[in-house]
């Protein structure tokens, strides 16, 4: 996908505050959307498919954030059929 000189804002200072605010709301989109998940019973691998990320990057990155929440984390082996 190209961005076209004309869909950004003049001021290259505007338009890096604009790539900032977006990067925040996916961040933010990502911990309300890997918390969901967890919430619903889903695996570690399962979300890291979704995310297309590894295990271990999206364990790392929400994990402590999950517990403080008070989210409870599957294990391996947790499997539900």
């Amino acid at each position: 996908m190209s961005v076209g000189e004309n869909s950004l804002p003049p001021d290259p200072a505007d338009a890096l505050a604009a790539v900032v605010a977006l990067r925040r709301l996916a961040d933010q989109l990502e911990d309300a959307a890997v918390e969901q998940a967890m919430r619903a019973g889903w695996s570690w691998p399962k979300v890291s498919e979704a995310l297309g990320v590894t295990r271990q990057a999206v364990h790392k990155k929400h994990a402590k954030r999950l517990i403080a929440a008070g989210v409870k984390l599957r294990r391996r082996g947790d499997e539900r059929v």
